[in-house]
């Protein structure tokens, strides 16, 4: 069966040499056009494939929906801190009411009270309890984060990644992404 393919469609889930993904959130994925590059340019190993396929005069191929790196890639020690990030360890939602509508992020120690951006000072927060809280101190706001702020792992994030799964979820990648999770009895 020959597919008429946007750029969009039928991305490829990158695994590392090992057969883990090489980021769980966000998921790491090709567009179909670079998973193909990679396998003519000997980068990759096709683990699973769609069944569509794309077609030229004289070449004709099935799309991979799984491929996996030749090369293992060394995961990061420590994750970035990015407000993206931040965010995920929050799982979403706000430190002082839960909220997941119209995330920022809340410095605990006020920066104009010298406190610093980093892991351990700054928060996932609505805008409304971001305003509210401006310039106090926890305590003399009456709000204190649900949590206190930490550096996370890389295993951190991917465990609050799990929770979130991707809009696309082809059925040949759930053996590759939920290998290592623990099952029923």
């Amino acid at each position: 069966m020959t597919a008429t393919l946007s750029p969009g469609a039928w991305p490829a889930l990158v695994l590392n040499a090992d057969y883990r993904p090489l980021s769980y959130y966000p998921l790491s994925v090709w567009s179909w056009q670079d998973a193909i590059k990679a396998v003519f340019l000997d980068r990759v190993n096709i683990v699973e494939y769609y069944e569509r396929q794309v077609s030229s005069a004289q070449f004709q191929m099935r799309l991979p929906s799984v491929v996996s790196l030749k090369s293992f890639i060394r995961p990061a020690r420590q994750p970035a801190f990015t407000r993206f990030n931040v965010f995920l360890r929050d799982r979403f939602s706000c430190q002082y009411c839960e909220s997941r509508d119209d995330l920022t992020f809340d410095h605990v120690i006020p920066r104009s009270r010298g406190g610093q951006t980093t892991w351990e000072n700054v928060v996932a927060a609505c805008s409304p309890c971001n305003l509210r809280k401006g310039s106090l101190m926890p305590a003399e706001a009456k709000m204190l984060p649900r949590q206190r702020p930490f550096q996370p792992t890389v295993f951190d994030l991917h465990q609050n990644g799990r929770h979130f799964p991707p809009n696309y979820l082809h059925e040949s990648w759930v053996d590759y992404l939920y290998w290592d999770t623990e099952l029923d009895p």
